[in-house]
Protein backbone atom coordinates (compact mmCIF):
# COMPACT_ATOMS: atom_id res chain seq x y z
CA UNK A 1 0.00 0.00 0.00
CA UNK A 2 2.97 2.66 1.12
CA UNK A 3 5.75 3.17 -1.57
CA UNK A 4 8.10 4.77 1.56
CA UNK A 5 7.62 5.01 5.04
CA UNK A 6 10.00 7.44 7.25
CA UNK A 7 10.37 6.96 11.11
CA UNK A 8 11.56 9.54 13.42
CA UNK A 9 11.07 9.41 17.29
CA UNK A 10 10.94 11.38 20.05
CA UNK A 11 10.23 11.15 23.92
CA UNK A 12 7.02 13.37 22.49
CA UNK A 13 6.94 13.09 19.52
CA UNK A 14 6.67 9.11 17.23
CA UNK A 15 6.25 10.56 13.48
CA UNK A 16 6.19 8.48 10.48
CA UNK A 17 5.64 9.85 6.98
CA UNK A 18 3.86 8.12 4.09
CA UNK A 19 3.15 7.99 0.26
CA UNK A 20 0.56 6.40 -1.30
CA UNK A 21 2.93 5.68 -4.15
CA UNK A 22 6.45 6.15 -5.72
CA UNK A 23 5.22 9.13 -7.91
CA UNK A 24 4.03 11.27 -4.80
CA UNK A 25 7.09 10.18 -3.03
CA UNK A 26 9.16 11.39 -6.13
CA UNK A 27 7.63 14.40 -6.06
CA UNK A 28 7.46 15.48 -3.16
CA UNK A 29 9.48 13.84 -0.78
CA UNK A 30 12.19 16.64 -1.53
CA UNK A 31 10.15 18.78 -0.27
CA UNK A 32 8.16 17.71 3.07
CA UNK A 33 10.41 15.93 4.89
CA UNK A 34 9.83 14.17 8.48
CA UNK A 35 12.49 17.34 9.64
CA UNK A 36 10.39 20.13 8.05
CA UNK A 37 6.76 18.46 9.05
CA UNK A 38 7.57 17.56 13.05
CA UNK A 39 8.36 21.87 14.36
CA UNK A 40 4.41 22.09 12.88
CA UNK A 41 2.97 19.00 14.86
CA UNK A 42 4.76 19.71 17.95
CA UNK A 43 3.87 23.12 17.90
CA UNK A 44 -0.07 21.97 17.76
CA UNK A 45 0.63 19.37 20.25
CA UNK A 46 -0.67 19.26 23.79
CA UNK A 47 0.72 15.63 24.99
CA UNK A 48 2.85 13.30 23.75
CA UNK A 49 1.79 11.64 20.27
CA UNK A 50 2.05 8.55 18.02
CA UNK A 51 1.25 10.62 14.29
CA UNK A 52 1.16 9.22 10.91
CA UNK A 53 1.29 11.76 8.08
CA UNK A 54 0.21 10.40 4.70
CA UNK A 55 0.20 11.68 1.74
CA UNK A 56 -2.36 10.34 -0.71
CA UNK A 57 -3.61 10.92 -4.02
CA UNK A 58 -7.29 12.16 -4.79
CA UNK A 59 -8.59 8.88 -5.71
CA UNK A 60 -7.61 7.65 -1.85
CA UNK A 61 -8.95 10.88 -0.02
CA UNK A 62 -12.12 10.34 -1.87
CA UNK A 63 -11.94 6.61 -0.81
CA UNK A 64 -11.18 7.43 2.57
CA UNK A 65 -13.80 10.32 2.76
CA UNK A 66 -16.50 8.15 1.15
CA UNK A 67 -15.89 5.23 4.29
CA UNK A 68 -14.87 7.08 6.70
CA UNK A 69 -17.54 10.62 6.09
CA UNK A 70 -20.10 9.46 3.88
CA UNK A 71 -18.73 12.33 1.39
CA UNK A 72 -18.09 11.18 -2.51
CA UNK A 73 -15.02 13.66 -2.86
CA UNK A 74 -12.01 14.15 -2.50
CA UNK A 75 -10.62 16.41 0.55
CA UNK A 76 -7.64 18.42 1.74
CA UNK A 77 -7.16 17.03 5.30
CA UNK A 78 -8.64 13.86 6.65
CA UNK A 79 -7.63 13.23 10.21
CA UNK A 80 -8.10 9.95 12.16
CA UNK A 81 -7.89 10.13 15.97
CA UNK A 82 -6.93 6.20 17.21
CA UNK A 83 -6.98 7.34 20.65
CA UNK A 84 -10.43 8.35 21.50
CA UNK A 85 -11.45 4.81 23.05
CA UNK A 86 -8.35 4.08 24.92
CA UNK A 87 -6.89 4.94 28.09
CA UNK A 88 -3.46 6.39 27.28
CA UNK A 89 -2.36 9.74 27.40
CA UNK A 90 -0.53 9.23 24.33
CA UNK A 91 -2.33 10.62 21.39
CA UNK A 92 -2.65 8.34 18.05
CA UNK A 93 -3.77 9.87 15.01
CA UNK A 94 -3.39 9.63 11.47
CA UNK A 95 -3.30 12.94 8.94
CA UNK A 96 -4.05 11.89 5.29
CA UNK A 97 -3.62 14.96 3.26
CA UNK A 98 -4.65 14.80 -0.41
CA UNK A 99 -1.85 16.56 -2.03
CA UNK A 100 -3.53 17.37 -5.45
CA UNK A 101 -5.74 19.38 -3.44
CA UNK A 102 -2.98 20.75 -1.56
CA UNK A 103 -1.70 22.15 -4.60
CA UNK A 104 -5.13 23.60 -6.33
CA UNK A 105 -5.93 25.53 -3.04
CA UNK A 106 -2.48 26.70 -2.20
CA UNK A 107 -2.52 27.91 -5.99
CA UNK A 108 -6.14 29.71 -5.65
CA UNK A 109 -5.84 31.21 -2.37
CA UNK A 110 -2.51 32.51 -3.39
CA UNK A 111 -0.22 30.76 -0.67
CA UNK A 112 2.85 28.96 -0.56
CA UNK A 113 2.64 25.23 -1.00
CA UNK A 114 4.71 25.12 2.40
CA UNK A 115 2.31 27.87 4.57
CA UNK A 116 -0.83 25.82 3.31
CA UNK A 117 0.67 22.42 3.72
CA UNK A 118 1.40 23.63 7.76
CA UNK A 119 -2.10 24.73 7.95
CA UNK A 120 -3.24 21.43 7.23
CA UNK A 121 -0.89 19.79 9.44
CA UNK A 122 -1.87 22.25 12.53
CA UNK A 123 -5.76 22.08 11.09
CA UNK A 124 -5.44 18.04 11.48
CA UNK A 125 -3.77 18.19 14.65
CA UNK A 126 -6.20 19.95 16.53
CA UNK A 127 -8.76 18.11 15.39
CA UNK A 128 -6.96 14.81 16.40
CA UNK A 129 -7.10 16.41 19.72
CA UNK A 130 -10.53 17.04 20.29
CA UNK A 131 -11.13 20.55 18.20
CA UNK A 132 -13.62 20.51 15.48
CA UNK A 133 -15.84 23.70 14.09
CA UNK A 134 -19.22 22.16 13.98
CA UNK A 135 -20.68 25.08 15.41
CA UNK A 136 -20.03 29.23 14.80
CA UNK A 137 -18.36 29.26 18.48
CA UNK A 138 -16.30 26.22 18.65
CA UNK A 139 -15.24 27.02 14.79
CA UNK A 140 -13.88 30.37 16.22
CA UNK A 141 -11.96 28.70 18.99
CA UNK A 142 -10.22 26.41 16.77
CA UNK A 143 -9.63 29.32 14.38
CA UNK A 144 -8.09 31.24 17.14
CA UNK A 145 -5.95 28.30 18.03
CA UNK A 146 -4.94 27.46 14.81
CA UNK A 147 -3.95 31.52 14.00
CA UNK A 148 -2.05 31.68 17.22
CA UNK A 149 -0.24 28.31 16.45
CA UNK A 150 0.55 29.58 12.83
CA UNK A 151 1.71 33.01 14.07
CA UNK A 152 4.70 31.15 16.32
CA UNK A 153 5.71 29.21 13.21
CA UNK A 154 6.01 32.31 11.48
CA UNK A 155 3.27 31.74 9.12
CA UNK A 156 0.29 34.50 8.57
CA UNK A 157 -3.01 34.19 9.42
CA UNK A 158 -4.44 31.46 6.84
CA UNK A 159 -8.32 33.31 7.18
CA UNK A 160 -7.53 36.29 5.85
Amino acid sequence: MSSAIKRKSSHLLNLELQYSNQALETKWSTIFSLKLIRPWIKAALQQPAQVVVRLVGSAESKRLNYQYRAQNHATNILTFSLSENTPSTELMADLVICMPILEKEAKKQGKSLENHFTHLIVHGMLHAQGFDHEDEIDALAMESLEVAILKRLKIENPYV
